[in-house]
């Protein structure tokens, strides 16, 4: 194991025993460590998504709320902390998205991606293997599919700033990102 990986581990493992103190004594100061350390994790990347300051900080704060209110429902065995709060931070810009105008269908293709992952109740092993899977696929992508992938999902970048990154049309880097998504879905059902 890399150091990086062992760093991971223990840095998951610390993040899962905060949580755990918030679910079972309702541990405030737990939570205020999540909080301070996450939220403004969040606020970057709902701001890559929603382009307002004002709309980004309500998300993250209806976020870390929702955090403190399911607490108890989160499971160290099937998601690393980090993966869990933003999975809530991306439902609920999901759920504020799909009540705009300009909503894009391709949030379509992640959540069923999400919903074929989560269809079944997944071990961590299982949950591990689909997350490689994933990578596995994504790094199969063209070059330029697998990068918007990468830019628009993990690095939070609206498509307008990966088109003015990337020098290329708005419509082009839409349209790569449908794609792609086709691919993935494609790959993660055949797989085995």
């Amino acid at each position: 194991m890399s150091a990086s990986q062992v760093s991971e581990t223990l840095d998951a493992h610390y993040w899962a025993t905060q949580m755990q103190a918030v679910a079972r004594a309702r541990d405030a100061q737990s939570f205020m460590r999540i909080y301070d350390h996450f939220a403004p994790r969040l606020q970057r990347y709902l701001l890559g998504l929603v382009k307002s300051q004002a709309a980004a900080e309500e998300l993250v704060q209806d976020a870390m709320l929702r955090v403190w209110a399911r607490a108890e429902s989160y499971d160290p065995a099937r998601a690393n902390l980090v993966t869990w709060i933003f999975r809530i931070a991306r439902n609920l810009y999901v759920d504020r998205a799909r009540s705009e105008p300009t909503w894009v269908d391709v949030q379509e293709g992640i959540e069923q991606l999400d919903a074929e992952r989560t269809e079944f109740g997944m071990s961590s092993a299982e949950s591990f293997n689909d997350e490689m899977q994933l990578l596995d696929a994504i790094n199969s992508l063209p070059a330029l599919q697998a990068r918007l992938v990468r830019m628009s999902y993990l690095e939070a970048k609206s498509h307008s700033e990966l088109a003015d990154e990337l020098s290329m049309p708005l419509g082009t880097i839409k349209s790569s990102l449908r794609r792609a998504f086709a691919k993935l879905q494609s790959a993660m059902r055949s797989a085995p």
